[in-house]
C-alpha cells in the first residue's frame, strides 16, 4: 500500500527499456512509493516490439524527451521524486531545475552543458552513434559487443549477454549529438538549471569503472552546481559499471537510493 505522499518517477537512458526499471519499480513500492516507468516518446510496450519498430523513436530530441515527461509529472496528485539512469539521469536534472520534482536522482548522468571532460572510454562507448553523421536522425542499435563495452564492462560475459538479450532496443542518436555540441551551442537542450537556489536536493551516483559516463564527467557535473545553495550530493560506487541499475547488484544501488530518501524526508 503506497503510503508516501510523492510518487517515484524512474527515467531510463538509452538502449534500455523501460521494463528495465521492473525490479526497482517492485522495490519502492515495497517501501510504500507509488512508483511509474514511462518510455520515452515514441517507446513500445515490450522490448520486443522496440527491436522490431526502430524508426519509432527516431529523431526524439532531449527537449522530446523532457516535454514528455513533464507532460506525465503535470497529471499526477503530487510533485515526484525523479530517478534517472545515463541520459535518463540528464532528463531527471533538468526536470529538478524547472522544480517540476521534489527531488531527483541521476545515476551515471549523461554529460550536461558545462561538462568539459570527454574520457576515451566515453568515446569508444558512443562511437556507434558519431560514426555515422546520418545517426543524428535514425535509431541505433548496439551489438552485444558494443553493450560489453559500454554497459557490461565489470560483468561476466555470460551476465551481459543476459542483459543485453533481456532489455537492449534501439536508442535515438538525436540526444548524443545534442549533448556532444552543448558547449557550443547557446541555447543547447543539454542546458541544465545548475544556479537554481530553491531546487530540491539532488544525489549525483557514478560507477568507478564506468566507460560510458567515466566517474570525469560526473564528478565535473557537481562542480556545475556549486553556485547552487541547494543540496547536491555525489555516492560512488567504485567497481561498478553503467549496468550498475540493470546487474547483478542493482539492488545495492536501490537501496542506497532509498536510504538518501528516507534521510531527506521522503
Amino acid at each position: 500500500m503506497a503510503d508516501k505522499p510523492h510518487p517515484v518517477v524512474f527515467i531510463h537512458g538509452l538502449w534500455l527499456h523501460k521494463s528495465s526499471w521492473e525490479p526497482w519499480e517492485a522495490t519502492f513500492e515495497q517501501s510504500g512509493y507509488r512508483v511509474l516507468a514511462p518510455g520515452w516518446p515514441g517507446d513500445q510496450e515490450t522490448v520486443q516490439l522496440a527491436r522490431a519498430n526502430p524508426d519509432a523513436v527516431a529523431d526524439k530530441g532531449i527537449d522530446d524527451v523532457v516535454g514528455h515527461f513533464a507532460a506525465i509529472i503535470d497529471d499526477l496528485p503530487a510533485s515526484p521524486v525523479l530517478i534517472g539512469h545515463s541520459f535518463g539521469g540528464m532528463i531527471a536534472e533538468k526536470l529538478l531545475g524547472q522544480d517540476r520534482a521534489v527531488a531527483a536522482i541521476a545515476i551515471d548522468a549523461a554529460q550536461i552543458k558545462g561538462v568539459l571532460p570527454v574520457p576515451l572510454s566515453s568515446l569508444r562507448a558512443t562511437l556507434p552513434v558519431f560514426k555515422n553523421p546520418a545517426n543524428r536522425h535514425r535509431a541505433v542499435m548496439l551489438t552485444a559487443d558494443q553493450f560489453r563495452y559500454s554497459f557490461g564492462n565489470t560483468l561476466t560475459d555470460e551476465e551481459s549477454a543476459e542483459l543485453y538479450d533481456k532489455w537492449v532496443v534501439p536508442a535515438p542518436g538525436k540526444p548524443l549529438f545534442e549533448a556532444a555540441a552543448a558547449n557550443f551551442s547557446l541555447h543547447s537542450p543539454a542546458k541544465v538549471d545548475t544556479r537554481n537556489p530553491t531546487r530540491g536536493p539532488l544525489l549525483l551516483i557514478m560507477g568507478g569503472q564506468d566507460h560510458t559516463v567515466p566517474e570525469a564527467i560526473t564528478k565535473a557535473t557537481l562542480k556545475q552546481y556549486r553556485y547552487s545553495p541547494a543540496a547536491t550530493e555525489l555516492l560512488e560506487f567504485g567497481d561498478r559499471g553503467h549496468s550498475l541499475t540493470i546487474d547483478a547488484g542493482w539492488h545495492e544501488v536501490a537501496q542506497a537510493c532509498l536510504s538518501w530518501l528516507r534521510h531527506k524526508g521522503f
